[in-house]
């Protein structure tokens, strides 16, 4: 009889701690200040870097015209 009842407790004590995290638990909010601006510069990441040339070989409008 007293391991039901030691049971019933523990979860009833695990029930109330999930739902107080469920429902109370702080949202995250994000620091404003730290953004300095909505996009990024591209023009100063490639500055002085000459970037290599890759071929590519696309295929994906080829049709083959065999009867």
């Amino acid at each position: 009889m007293r391991k039901n009842h030691l049971a019933a407790i523990v979860a009833t004590i695990l029930l109330a701690v999930a739902v107080k995290v469920f429902f109370f638990a702080p949202t995250a909010k994000a620091n404003v200040g730290t953004i300095k601006g909505l996009g990024l510069d591209v023009s100063r990441m490639h500055e002085n870097r000459t970037l290599p040339v890759q071929a590519v070989h696309d295929m994906s409008f080829v049709y083959s015209h065999e009867d």
